[in-house]
């Protein structure tokens, strides 16, 4: 079995529900207190041995690619103005992992920018890690599915239980257990309505698979809107190749939503040294 080393990071989104603040500025980059989303995501995936990171990107989104290249001119003037530490933490930055940027060219769903990736990921397993998707865990979600990956030798997706009358803002899953976390999916239903779902277990924003998956993925027909979703390809995956879903431990934040993207910000500066305590006291003074 060959060792997943490559993610693919669709960024091609247009962030429309923060707008104005992503008018000019990729949603990818908008922070997670003062650490961009996307950079939490690949931490995340850097620390499960992931070695190259595909892009999906669209147009204005090459501030994404920036923040991960050096910035020589910011760099000396820390330098020279004795803020070693900064300089560090950028030159970390810039050198965590080799970045790929591919185009994609209209906005034709998640199972296309998938397919953009074919020619980089080649015949290797690979992650697909949805960046509005953050999720606190030791180790990381992307490790834990990586580890299923090894133990059962097919694709993984995250799953989380989630309320009955949510499951139509989810693609869900309809399985067999196998272990305390992981199942055999038999299929997959996209955004069902509570009377539809197979069960109260959705997917959410991680994904390891084979490269069989390009195959299915071609062989998808668009929707009614035009577009190839990633769910389809996934539901011949699990028909003819096996597919499992692991129900990850940590928690989950959609930053795509405004309450999540708050919520996330503020669990995250209350664990942060420095910074928890103080948020803490004033948080206690608030009249909530």
């Amino acid at each position: 079995m060959r060792p997943v080393r490559k993610a693919v990071i669709p960024v091609a989104g247009l962030g429309t529900r923060f707008l104005p603040a992503t008018k000019a500025v990729p949603k990818e980059l908008l922070p997670i207190v003062d650490v961009p989303a996307i950079q939490v995501v690949i931490e995340e995936a850097v620390a499960a041995g992931i070695e190259e990171v595909i892009l999906v990107t669209g147009r204005g989104k090459g501030a994404i690619m920036d923040h991960f290249d050096h910035s020589y001119e910011l760099e000396d003037t820390l330098k020279r103005r004795g803020k070693h530490a900064e300089r560090i933490e950028l030159e970390r930055i810039s050198d965590m992992v080799r970045a790929v940027a591919i185009r994609q060219k209209a906005a034709l769903g998640l199972g296309h920018a998938v397919l953009c990736a074919r020619a980089a990921i080649g015949d290797e397993p690979f992650v697909v890690i949805l960046p509005d998707d953050i999720i606190d865990a030791d180790p990381g979600v992307t490790a834990q599915l990586i580890s299923q990956y090894e133990r059962y030798g097919a694709g993984v997706l995250a799953t989380m239980e989630v309320p009955l009358d949510k499951t139509s803002m989810y693609g869900v899953i309809s399985g067999a257990p196998m272990s305390e976390r992981a199942w055999r999916i038999n299929t997959l239903v996209e955004k069902p309505e509570p009377d539809d779902a197979p069960s109260c277990f959705a997917v959410i924003g991680r994904y390891v698979l084979p490269p069989e998956i390009f195959a299915h993925l071609e062989a998808t027909e668009p929707d009614d809107s035009g577009e190839i979703q990633l769910t389809d390809g996934l539901r011949r995956l699990a028909a003819d190749d096996g597919l499992l879903g692991y129900e990850f431990e940590g928690r989950h934040y959609d930053i795509a939503d405004r309450l999540g993207f708050l919520k996330a910000n503020l669990e995250y500066a209350l664990k942060r040294e420095g910074l928890g305590t103080e948020l803490r006291d004033y948080l206690r003074t608030l009249s909530l």
